[in-house]
């Protein structure tokens, strides 16, 4: 196995255990709380503090800082990527500081007006939005500064601890659904826990307790890695001036990107009691896969790629995208096939609706998973321009995505309700998602043409072919089956019925795989 493919599984691994328990504490909410406006209330309010720590330290700086790092690292040594690093951070703090209190300040009129975050919701709906909201921004500085750290240690690829600290995070989380948000003690086994009847700000303080596991589990690896801090603000320094120059359009992409969000809670918000709970779920349903097969590849991708692009090794750069590529598309398609035929045992037994919302959900998860190989993909995408420090043409994709969601979600919702919403999504994702790799094509043929120093070749069109052929043929046999077990298994509990529908669709697809999956082994 080759590092890159080290880098990944183990990423992916720890992914999945976050992920496991991410969906424990949903559930834990969930069982509390039901589709209820409460819980409405809460999911909305996380928005704002949510985008502003992705356009700040949590996504826009530490996607333009990691192909920098790597530069320096390369050209310069550590010394000196600590020192760009901490000039950054520098900055990141001082900034998302003025801005959480900025926010606080002013958060009724984000949330009240017309497009605001939550316009639709009842008046109290609306005050405990804004009392919300400003806890959270507690939680955001430390996050924030957290996400800065994840980058500096990926960029010396290092990824154990950077994955190990989202577990931690929701290990807080779970601690404040499982103690401080319940009325009575929750019993396990014998044992009844303590509960301290804080309801949803139960909830909130579980997320300030676990922002604090998450960067407090990342300090032992500045020690490894010999971190040093410097003051000032590195106004004069080249590689800070560079970083800084990428901000303003990855400021953009993560400003289009969060939009998103804010567009699907102000659509949903007036439609039916439940809608942005629904999408909540769906959309964190569709992210396991994304994350354990999208996320995973873009984290361990980015560091070996801005590596061979600081090299100028042309092959090794276009070699590694193309595998990458046809790996995605071989995971991808084949868990949404038959994912979406198997997922209704799952969610009866994970969430214990009635038959209605447990119908709501299943469509709106469906509508999520058809744009999961776009989510994918986007991932590839995005990290190959920002390997090659041009963070301009995914602004430029991310404004596209923004607005083909605001016009399919308002159209689309008003003909399928929330799983219009949904469909929204996967649309502009995948719209996204494929307008990057095109983008990526055009340029790539150019530079054939003038032999510069960028990657020339797209992957072969052969291959790639080859591989979504077999990979759908795989998928329709696979989903058949798996349609027919969960047929052929109804009287069984919910989850046995799932669980044997799933795994003998995914292990009947595997061997129309299997050149991939060997790819992905010597990436």
């Amino acid at each position: 196995m080759s590092k890159l493919s080290r880098a990944t599984i183990l990423i992916s691994l720890s992914f999945a255990v976050n992920k496991v328990l991410a969906i424990v504490r949903q559930l834990i909410i969930a069982r509390q709380f039901g589709l209820s406006a409460e819980l409405d209330v809460f999911n909305v309010a996380n928005n704002v503090p949510d985008m502003l720590y992705s356009l700040i330290s949590g996504g826009a700086l530490a996607m333009a800082i990691i192909p920098v790092l790597s530069e320096v690292l390369t050209k310069e040594g550590r010394r000196d990527a600590w020192k760009v690093f901490s000039k950054v951070a520098n900055i990141a703090f001082l900034a998302t500081a003025i801005i959480s209190l900025l926010v606080g300040i002013f958060a009724e009129p984000l949330v009240k007006s017309p497009f605001g975050i939550a316009p639709g919701f009842s008046v109290e709906q609306q005050a405990l939005v804004v009392r919300i909201m400003r806890l959270d921004l507690v939680a955001t500085l430390i996050f924030s500064m957290a996400g800065l750290l994840v980058a500096g240690l990926q960029a010396n690829q290092h990824f154990l601890l950077p994955a190990i600290a989202p577990i931690m995070y929701n290990v807080g989380q779970i601690f404040g659904a499982l103690i401080l948000a319940p009325t009575e003690g929750i019993t396990i086994g014998s044992i009844t826990l303590p509960a301290y009847g804080m309801g949803v700000y139960g909830i909130v303080y579980g997320v300030l307790i676990g922002s604090l596991l998450y960067l407090i589990t990342l300090i032992p690896g500045l020690f490894q890695y010999q971190f040093t801090w410097f003051p000032g603000f590195g106004q004069k320094d080249s590689y800070v001036k560079r970083i800084l120059a990428m901000l303003a359009p990855r400021v953009g992409s993560m400003l289009c990107y969060q939009l998103t969000f804010i567009a699907r809670d102000n659509i949903a918000s007036y439609l039916s009691e439940g809608a942005p709970t629904a999408l909540t779920y769906g959309w964190m349903i569709q992210q396991v896969p994304e994350t354990l097969i999208g996320t995973a590849f873009g984290t361990a991708l980015l560091p070996t790629i801005s590596e061979l692009f600081a090299r100028h090794d042309q092959a090794g750069y276009q070699t590694t995208i193309e595998k990458v590529e046809r790996v995605i598309v071989a995971l991808a398609i084949p868990i949404t096939v038959v994912l979406s035929l198997t997922l209704r045992p799952f969610l009866e037994t994970a969430f214990g609706f009635d038959s209605a919302a447990t119908n709501q959900l299943l469509w709106v998860t469906r509508g999520f998973l058809i744009g999961l190989l776009g989510h994918c993909l986007l991932e590839l995408g995005s990290r190959i321009f920002f390997s090659q420090q041009n963070a301009v043409i995914p602004f430029i994709a991310s404004a596209v995505n923004l607005g083909i969601y605001i016009a399919a979600g308002k159209l689309l919702s008003a003909r399928l309700d929330v799983t219009g919403v949904a469909l929204a999504d996967s649309i502009a994702f995948t719209s996204q998602a494929a307008l990057l790799l095109i983008m990526f094509a055009l340029r790539n043929k150019k530079q054939t043409q003038a032999e510069g120093p960028i990657p020339a070749k797209r992957p072969r069109n052969g291959e790639l072919h080859e591989t979504i052929l077999r990979t759908l043929i795989g998928s329709a046999v696979a989903g058949v089956v798996a349609w027919v077990v969960l047929q052929r298994s109804a009287g069984y509990p919910s989850l046995i019925q799932g669980l044997a529908s799933f795994l003998f669709g995914i292990v009947l697809v595997l061997p129309f795989i299997r050149k991939e999956l060997k790819v992905f082994l010597k990436l």
